[in-house]
């Protein structure tokens, strides 16, 4: 069951946004805005599901999401990818790095909570 999720993303808009979803749907959520923030909150708490931006300063989440998924630690952890990228190919190679889903932006919040709640 998801409880705990992390939430990748450059934009303050765009996390304040999810935030407000996800908490009004009753999930806990924390957030970060680069890969390097990501980690760190990775240390602190394994979420039961990362939600992650592609296109952020630094790494990447196409690259963070193949890093994730092939680290022993973190591997295991759902990740969706929720990007402005909306090309077939861009969706295809998330999902090769290790995605579980691809949703693009402006995220279907009902679509986005159904497959959170199919995760349970």
């Amino acid at each position: 069951m998801v409880r705990n999720i992390l939430l990748i993303d450059d934009s303050r808009t765009e996390l304040l946004h999810m935030c407000k979803f996800l908490w009004r749907s009753g999930y806990r959520v924390r957030t970060a805005q680069n890969a390097d923030e990501a980690m760190q909150e990775l240390g602190k708490l394994l979420p039961d599901l990362i939600l992650m931006d592609v296109v952020m300063p630094g790494t990447n989440g196409f690259s963070l999401t193949r890093n994730l998924a092939r680290h022993p630690q973190y591997g295991k952890v759902p990740v969706f990818i929720c990007s402005s990228k909306n090309l077939e190919s861009d969706r295809a190679w998330g999902l090769r790095q290790g995605a579980l889903d691809y949703f693009t932006k402006p995220v279907d919040t009902q679509l986005l909570l159904a497959r959170i709640q199919s995760l349970a």
